[in-house]
């Protein structure tokens, strides 16, 4: 029987988290926010912001090729709603 990775562990315990992988990357800001840097992705043939926070800066990832891992969620800004997607796992591909 072959090991499971940490991926399929974590996607079995955790079932709102969702997987992609190959996502090319067409934005990409960072902003500090209280000793964070805040990362905004957009991700080609989507629209809806992808984010994570970070102590560093990251490398710019405009035109790259990523593997993201993350859970939708709605915010509340202004009374209005917005999708937008939590990542917790980003590696480049």
């Amino acid at each position: 029987m072959a090991r499971k990775t940490a991926l399929q562990l974590l996607l079995e315990t955790h079932p709102n988290l969702v997987h992609s992988e190959l996502c090319k990357v067409t934005s990409h800001v960072q902003r500090e926010e209280d000793g964070w840097y805040v990362n905004t992705l957009l991700i080609a043939k989507t629209d809806v912001p992808f984010i994570f926070k970070r102590r560093k800066k990251y490398n710019n990832l405009v035109d790259r090729v990523v593997n993201l891992t993350y859970y939708p969620e709605i915010k509340d800004v202004a009374g209005m709603e917005f999708e937008t997607m939590k990542v917790v796992r980003i590696k480049v591909s």
